[in-house]
């Protein structure tokens, strides 16, 4: 059994991913297995060496223990390309060159915009461009992402599943995955050399997890993960999705809205074992809570 953590380092860790990788090793450890340590570095605008040194910092204060050497995305951009170039000769990648405010203007131009599981779904723009012009725009150096074509890659994978399980449970369930309800995700950002979807899918397996405990905000993710592994001839993990801890306002906790972090707790004076104990118990700071995507 291998689980893993992955963070961004595009901040400190707070409590909420403490719990997160909490609940990663003690899930391994208990059933004889190891956690991995991936860092998500490829966003190129927000990620800073000085957060990893943080990362790691944060992780060994709460008593999180890592196994094996620590992955670094930064350096499997080739392992990325290769993928996408597969992909491509596949006929399931085009260009998309439009901008976030094109996508909201053709959003708000429909009269019902289809939503998925990470919200209003691409209307698909670009799909219908000719070659010579996605050619042309190209050679010309337009910024563009690449997005998959869902309904041909559907269409080449068929009907999928993927195994669901629990955190107190080893028993699995069989999960239709319905990426089609995701629409036309993109896997190559205009800024980042691939997207969530694809470099998750990639590390993972190329980590050998057997088993990703993420939290219930991603379950429309495993969809399209698992799409993605049966197209590159992937093995797939199980999946375990874990509630979300929510502030006060029930508002799950995020970098950028200043919630608890785990080296203020430390600069508070708090203690780490008592801390890993309390979020062991499901016991949390005055105003967190547990909550669902």
């Amino acid at each position: 059994m291998v689980t893993r953590f992955a963070p961004s380092p595009t901040g400190r860790l707070h409590i909420g991913h403490g719990w997160s990788a909490l609940l990663a090793m003690d899930f391994a450890r208990v059933r004889g297995g190891t956690l991995r340590l991936r860092i998500e570095d490829i966003d190129g605008t927000r990620s800073r060496p000085e957060h990893v040194a943080g990362i790691m910092e944060d992780l060994r204060w709460l008593g999180i223990a890592w196994d094996g050497e620590i992955m670094f995305q930064s350096a499997r951009l080739g392992d990325y390309d290769a993928a996408l170039g597969r992909l491509k000769r596949m006929g399931l990648l085009y260009p998309c060159f439009c901008t976030r405010a094109d996508i909201q203007a053709q959003w708000a131009a429909s009269a019902s915009a289809p939503h998925g599981p990470e919200g209003p779904v691409y209307p698909g723009s670009c799909r219908g461009l000719a070659e010579t012009e996605r050619s042309q725009r190209i050679a010309a150096g337009e910024p563009h992402a690449w997005r998959i074509d869902m309904g041909r890659a559907v269409e080449r994978a068929g009907t999928l599943h993927w195994d669901a399980a629990s955190l107190h449970s080893d028993r699995t369930r069989a999960v239709e995955a319905r990426p089609l309800l995701a629409g036309d995700v993109v896997l190559a950002r205009k800024d980042a050399p691939a997207s969530y979807h694809l470099s998750c899918t990639l590390d993972d397996a190329a980590m050998g997890v057997s088993h990703v405990l993420r939290g219930d905000d991603l379950l429309g993710a495993s969809d399209i993960h698992r799409l993605i592994q049966a197209l590159l001839d992937l093995p797939s993990p199980t999946y375990i999705h874990h509630p979300l801890l929510v502030g006060p306002d029930g508002r799950r906790l995020a970098k950028r809205d200043g919630s608890i972090a785990l080296a203020d707790l430390r600069a508070q004076g708090a203690d780490p074992r008592q801390l890993a104990d309390d979020l062991r118990q499901a016991r949390f700071p005055i105003g967190i809570s547990l909550g669902s995507a």
